[in-house]
């Protein structure tokens, strides 16, 4: 075969690491029999002009180097040749997540899923992408998403748990985060939820002129960090202010949830995290989702209420099926109530700026939870797993869990049902509630990992 490869990556990942990977991965296709063309070095940007040196390929291989939107897949995908992805796993060492490719893998495969496109996918590390169930079988066609809609419940059904729920849309989602796209009237209809859409430039505002006092609560909060001293004076106070600006919001116009363009615009443009006061709302029970997910804001709203507790919207970011474990991970994010250890202070891995929350998730059951629009269908996708005591796998907030069907199978699921990047997570075992209130919804319920 002809094999047209694109190396996909992003500067504000560890580029001298996703280089390094790079050159594993060409290693193993120029050891292939396949005729390898198309540009061989990292591709910063979504340079339109490298997909012509991919033209006259059988196949278009995307090399998920570190962490990309799914935008330029998207228009890879346009060509009309058939299209893959191998996207690359990395140590959890403790320190930050340096390349983040299986978020950008799940962004890619949930994008091209709405454009009903079934890619071939592969996770793995180029030392260990020469089994016979490796980069072969994804050339051979052989590891293709096979899409599942889910299963019509058979539990008793349930009553929405959150009727006329009230969402505020701050900024639009990030281009290619086809994850985080919504259509207002069908959320209406689907779960009567009403959403504001706001612009940005509002909430900086606020925040910038808010009165000491209204911001003095979050510096109580935040004072209880042990290293806090270490955080940029500015950056730290400007987050808070954003805590005290999103809680006025919400007295003011009776807000359930946000759903936050964090990104970039925060940083280059107000100059401090969100993250923190997200952590913060959350665990007051005013869930945030980041990247404008409006969907995840309306998930974590729904788990929340069953499980009478906090929930973070994580990213499932590596699965190890030789140790049968995932990592979910955030910025730094989670409400403080999911540790039982010393939380940390902390910035933003890429952006370097505060305030951002650092630990690992505490031991104990959880459940994860998802409104998925995969392939254009409203579903709900459920996991049940241990989160287990462990050493951080990445800074900011994140934990390593085990999932009850199993790494391997979940794996399986997550891209067969072409599943969101963002899951909400609640401690306890909440799924026949969530499967009960599926089947007053109407909706068909994919568990991850579960026989089919």
């Amino acid at each position: 075969m002809k094999i047209g490869i694109l190396p996909l990556a992003r500067p504000t990942f560890d580029v001298p690491y996703a280089e390094e990977m790079l050159s594993g991965m060409l290693s193993v296709l120029d050891a292939s029999s396949h005729d390898v063309i198309g540009p061989r070095s990292l591709l910063m940007e979504a340079d339109l002009a490298a997909l012509d040196a991919v033209r006259g390929a059988d196949l278009v291989l995307v090399l998920q180097v570190t962490f990309t939107d799914a935008s330029f897949v998207v228009e890879a995908s346009k060509l009309g040749l058939p299209i893959a992805i191998w996207a690359v796993p990395e140590p959890r060492l403790g320190g930050r997540l340096r390349l983040n490719a299986f978020c950008g893998l799940n962004l890619a495969n949930h994008a091209l899923g709405r454009n009903e496109i079934n890619p071939g996918w592969l996770y793995a590390d180029p030392k260990d992408a020469t089994t016979p169930d490796g980069l072969a079988a994804l050339l051979a066609g052989q590891r293709n998403v096979n899409p599942i809609s889910g299963d019509t419940p058979t539990t008793q059904p349930r009553e929405f748990p959150v009727p006329n729920l009230k969402i505020a849309r701050i900024g639009m989602h990030p281009d290619g985060f086809d994850t985080c796209a919504y259509d207002k009237g069908e959320l209406k209809a689907l779960t009567g939820a009403d959403v504001t859409e706001m612009s940005l430039e509002p909430l900086f505002e606020m925040a910038r002129g808010l009165e000491d006092k209204k911001v003095e609560p979050y510096r109580k909060k935040a004072a209880q960090l042990p290293n806090l001293s270490e955080m940029d004076a500015g950056e730290l106070d400007r987050s808070l202010r954003l805590a005290g600006a999103l809680e006025m919001l919400r007295s003011e116009n009776k807000f359930d949830a946000f759903a936050i363009r964090c990104w970039p615009e925060t940083f280059t443009e107000y100059g401090g995290a969100v993250c923190g006061p997200v952590s913060m709302m959350g665990e007051a029970r005013v869930p945030c989702a980041c990247e404008a997910d409006v969907y995840g804001a309306v998930t974590q709203a729904i788990l929340q209420k069953i499980a009478d507790a906090p929930v973070f919207l994580a990213d499932l970011v590596d699965m190890d099926v030789g140790d049968d474990t995932g990592v979910v991970w955030h910025c730094g994010q989670a409400p403080l109530s999911m540790t039982d250890d010393e939380p940390r202070a902390t910035v933003h891995t890429n952006r370097k700026q505060a305030l951002l929350y650092e630990f690992t998730l505490k031991p104990g059951r959880v459940t994860f939870f998802r409104l998925s629009q995969a392939f254009g269908q409203p579903k709900i996708v459920i996991g049940t797993a241990e989160m287990l005591r462990s050493e951080m796998a990445f800074t900011g907030t994140s934990g390593v869990v085990r999932f009850d069907n199993g790494a391997e199978a979940v794996l399986r699921d997550v891209m067969d049902s072409g599943l969101e990047h963002h899951m909400a997570l609640a401690y306890g075992d909440h799924a026949e509630m969530l499967r009960s209130i599926a089947a007053g919804m109407n909706m068909k319920v994919v568990e991850l990992g579960a026989a089919r």
